[in-house]
């Protein structure tokens, strides 16, 4: 009991100094729950979305995903006959079924022709407003579509589009462009994240999405009153036979949260991986302050022990206030968890995914994962300090309080940081001569990580040399006041060292993907400069945006154009020479202009032969692998189409990345085996100007694609900016999630710098007395505080381009060979830590100014 009350008294009586430690507690903890929490409700909304829209049993094409999805490379839907639906409506068990129709490769368009598709990414879906849609939406305005020329629309998107009954509505499909006028607008009886959904009548939908009546995409089945969905899926299936998809409503939602899931996991666990990176700054933060107040209180520890108190009490009560702390900080954490969770849901709204705060769902697991977090790693972070305290022998009460115990790292410290920086050293060389892009990852990520915790280790040896460089370049021309911050700095180069540390994790990451970043943008622009001879690209925004064919008829029919290119992917299985089946292949097949439009290097044989009849071309590494040479034949199962026997007549590098991993036939060549209703849609066109017509077939271009808002047109200027914009988008995207980390370790330099204030109390007011002025003081800590923060920025920056050029170096090996420093960004950075130093240390140097001299001086 004894220890308890002293370690609430010293926790209360050094709150103020304890607050910036519980700050980063609660930010990394908050990043936590708030990550789990927003996931999780969003995994909800989709959940309830799913089991609200799904039938009792779902009968879909052969050809249909286990989600649903209705998107293929032909721009059509898979379809069954409509004579499924009676053969359904006579099953034993059916109460109902009806047939539907639905696309999500629709582009939509209102008058003016802006797209209405949503910015967040998800699907635009029109389809036939049918009974499962009436019972889980509700008409708020109008009616719903009767006749070729309505249509409705879901109210979230009429609201974003201000749209209004009566106004025009272009629906462009794989068949051609539908125009109707909105008749209703219905409004979802669950949280929408964010679809485009538009309902026509059943007979309009199927000729604007199929181009023919009497076919569905999906049959909705009901079942009969005390009949379970299994048994009912089971009948319907056998009545069927084969060739159809038989799905449970749960089977359905299953399989579509499982979708979502797998997306939602990539972002959870990268944001979770911020978060770690955050707690392992605060680490730092927790270490020097907890080994700050030990020593500050070493005269009063060592009294302690002097009347009896044992080592293990003292350890005890250092570890019960380290408790404490980890416990306010982690409960403050866990809410403001949730505040970050609907602010992220607020921001996801504005990107255009629709999320209710009625779906906000906190898990048990989430508070109880963030407390055990936040406590065991306070705890853990002041366990080496405890020990310390647990050392102070009773002689110490004789001592002036506030001697550093370790004013220099021990050499078994120095020893063990400058082998497990060696280590990481040779880690980083090995996967910079790797050979192989699997192999050198493994290396890069053993140098990565010991290079970083060698650092760490190794820090107060780096901070007793850099400081002193540092002093003499920034410091001594300040006088004496620059000369009383070198030595401060110097005075504790252990507690610098951690200090610098926290900045140099935040730093260090930002500077490697800056490299690999800046790398990647600078190889592809030299492949395309090397590779791409045409001079417009024109393609979709999105994955499954294809270039339909009245699109195509259009481009060619441009004025100022010399050639126009069609490019498809075609799925196939191959069979090698070797007697392998390679399932999931793909064939991409163009007209033979593509070998002048995109100039790809071989090693074998000619591309241009390629595209001769019944010819192809395999990539190098798979040529290797099955023993390819040109003139081999490999057998192309075109899916659905026929097999087709092709030699081989072009082997290309592997060392490419427009196209890495390609395999290239002609488009009459594939024509042959596959019908022309399931030829794939073309993924993109290339189109060549005339010589020095260049900027009016451009222009002319523009306007040709503009009726089909879905499509680019691109120069190679306008592609390598797109590629740069995407890459730069990602990268801010990190930036913002490092952020947090550079945050606590800002935190940890102004804590560090007004724990060493109070340190040097009575030292403060012995200078104060003999002539130094409130202003020489707080520019002494100001430099301080500048020099601590630009020796993490160049230990940061230093690693962070280690490890940069060397992940380059296994880029090179994908083909993007240029190593590209962005000297404007890390000077930016080197910079920006300066002015980091400056703003932590304002409020411990307005304090400073701020102490009274005799008081100071009376201080212990």
């Amino acid at each position: 009991m004894t220890v308890l009350k002293t370690s609430l008294r010293n926790f209360f009586a050094h709150k103020g100094r304890m607050a910036l430690s519980a700050v980063a507690v609660l930010l990394s903890v908050a990043f936590v729950c708030g990550t789990l929490v927003f996931t999780d409700t969003m995994n909800t909304t989709f959940d309830k979305l799913f089991q609200a829209t799904s039938s009792d049993v779902t009968v879909s094409a052969g050809g249909a995903s286990d989600t649903g999805q209705t998107t293929s490379r032909t721009g059509k839907p898979p379809v069954m006959p409509a004579s499924v639906l009676g053969t359904v409506r006579d099953v034993k068990g059916v109460r109902s079924a009806e047939g539907t129709v639905f696309s999500t490769s629709v582009t939509v368009i209102d008058a003016k022709k802006d797209r209405l598709s949503p910015s967040s990414g998800a699907p635009t879906i029109v389809g036939s407003w049918n009974g499962n849609d009436a019972r889980t939406m509700k008409i708020t305005t109008g009616a719903a579509p009767k006749g070729p020329d309505q249509v409705m629309v879901d109210e979230d998107t009429a609201d974003k589009h201000h749209l209004k009954l009566g106004d025009d509505i272009g629906m462009i499909s794989v068949v051609g462009t539908h125009h109707a006028r909105v008749s209703g607008i219905a409004a979802f009886q669950v949280t929408n994240p964010g679809a485009a959904v538009f309902y026509l009548d059943t007979k309009t939908a199927q000729q604007t999405l199929i181009g023919r009546t009497g076919v569905y995409t999906d049959v909705n089945v009901t079942a009969a009153k005390g009949v379970p969905d299994d048994l009912l899926k089971k009948d319907v299936a056998a009545a069927l036979g084969h060739g159809y998809k038989v799905r449970t409503a749960k089977e359905v939602a299953d399989a579509n949260q499982k979708s979502v899931e797998s997306f939602l996991n990539v972002m959870k666990y990268a944001m979770l991986g911020f978060a770690g990176i955050a707690f392992l700054v605060g680490i730092f933060l927790i270490i020097n302050t907890f080994s700050m107040l030990v020593a500050q209180r070493t005269r009063e520890i060592g009294l302690m022990r002097a009347i009896g108190s044992s080592r293990k009490q003292v350890n005890r009560s250092v570890l019960i206030e380290a408790l404490l702390l980890g416990l306010v900080g982690s409960v403050l954490g866990v809410g403001a968890g949730v505040g970050i969770a609907i602010g992220l849901m607020k921001l996801m709204s504005g990107m255009g995914m629709e999320l209710s705060t009625d779906d906000l769902t906190v898990a048990w697991t989430t508070p109880a994962l963030g407390l055990l977090l936040g406590v065991v790693v306070t705890v853990l972070a002041a366990y080496l300090p405890a020990r310390r305290a647990g050392k102070v022998s009773p002689m110490a009460a004789l001592r002036d309080a506030g001697s550093p115990a370790d004013a220099k790292a021990g050499a078994v410290r120095a020893v063990l940081g400058l082998l497990l920086t060696g280590a990481g050293v040779t880690g980083l060389y090995a996967a910079a001569t790797a050979d192989r892009a699997t192999t050198g990852s493994g290396w890069l990520g053993l140098g990565v990580l010991c290079t970083l915790v060698g650092f760490v280790v190794v820090g107060p040896m780096l901070a007793a040399g850099l400081v002193r460089v540092l002093g003499v370049v920034l410091l001594r021309v300040f006088g004496p006041v620059g000369r009383m911050a070198e030595r401060n700095a110097l005075r504790n180069p252990r507690r610098t060292g951690a200090t610098g540390a926290a900045l140099m994790i935040g730093l260090a990451l930002v500077a490697c993907l800056s490299v690999v970043g800046s790398s990647m943008v600078a190889s592809a622009t030299d492949q395309l400069d090397k590779t791409v001879g045409t001079d417009f690209i024109v393609q979709g925004d999105q994955e499954f945006a294809f270039v339909k064919p009245q699109m195509v008829r259009q481009i060619k029919a441009t004025p100022g154009l010399e050639r126009v290119t069609e490019y498809k992917v075609l799925d196939a299985t191959l069979t090698t020479p070797d007697g392998k089946v390679v399932k999931n292949g793909t064939i991409n097949a163009a007209d033979a202009t593509y070998a002048e439009d995109v100039r790809t290097k071989t090693v074998a044989g000619n591309l241009a032969d390629a595209y001769r009849p019944d010819s192809m071309s395999v990539f190098e590494g798979f040529a290797k692998e099955h023993g390819i040479k040109v003139g081999s034949t490999v057998t192309v199962a075109f899916k659905g189409g026929r097999a087709a026997r092709l030699t081989v007549r072009a082997i290309t590098s592997d060392e490419v990345v427009i196209d890495k991993g390609a395999m290239y036939a002609a488009i009459p060549t594939v024509a042959k085996y596959v019908p022309a209703d399931r030829m794939p849609l073309d993924q993109l066109v290339f189109a060549t100007a005339k010589d020095g017509r260049q900027a009016t077939a451009y222009a002319s271009l523009k306007r040709t694609v503009h009726a089909d808002p879905a499509l680019n047109v691109r120069d190679q200027t306008d592609f390598k900016k797109a590629l740069k914009d995407q890459i730069g988008q990602l990268l801010n995207m990190i930036y913002g999630l490092l952020a947090l980390a550079i945050i606590v370790a800002v935190l940890g330099v102004v804590n560090t710098l007004a724990l060493s204030v109070v340190e040097r109390t009575r030292e403060i007011g012995l200078m104060r007395a003999i002539g130094l002025s409130r202003r020489q003081l707080r520019r002494m800590i100001r430099l301080e505080s500048v020099v601590i923060a630009v020796f993490g920025a160049l230990l940061g920056l230093g690693l962070g381009m280690g490890w940069g050029a060397t992940a380059q170096k296994l880029l090179a090996l994908q083909g993007l060979k240029v190593l590209d420093i962005p000297w404007p960004t890390i000077t930016a950075v080197f910079v920006g830590s300066a002015f980091v130093g400056l703003f932590a240390a304002l409020i411990p140097a307005f304090r400073a100014g701020r102490m009274n001299v005799l008081n100071a001086i009376a201080t212990d």
